[in-house]
């Protein structure tokens, strides 16, 4: 089972989107990263710096932790891909039907938030 580190996670979404910007080479992964990063300006800033991988993001302070949030794109992504819990996918196109594809990836991440 793939199971990165805080450390990892942030250095991927760093190192993803610095290819990005630059034109290199992506790998699949990366590139759906890339996409998701693209719907996000407001973390282009924290992307672009390499100090926000220390960065601790509390909810106290009322920072965003944009590496969270992009991982939960990413999984929800890939759960919806294999139907994994199984009525995932089902549930997102009704969600992207009436919402749109990144706002239903919001919803259903307001749920696994509670």
């Amino acid at each position: 089972m793939f199971n990165p580190s805080k450390d990892e996670v942030r250095q991927f979404f760093l190192s993803a989107w610095q290819r990005h910007r630059a034109g290199g080479v992506l790998t699949p992964l990366e590139l759906i990263a890339a996409d998701w990063m693209e719907l996000h300006p407001e973390y282009h800033a924290e992307l672009t710096d390499p100090q926000s991988a220390s960065r601790d993001y509390a909810v106290e302070q009322g920072r965003t932790n944009p590496f969270l949030h992009l991982s939960m794109h990413l999984s929800i992504a890939e759960q919806v891909s294999i139907d994994q819990p199984p009525g995932i996918r089902q549930a997102f196109e009704l969600l992207r039907s009436k919402r749109g594809e990144h706002e239903a990836h919001h919803a259903i991440m307001e749920c696994l938030g509670e």
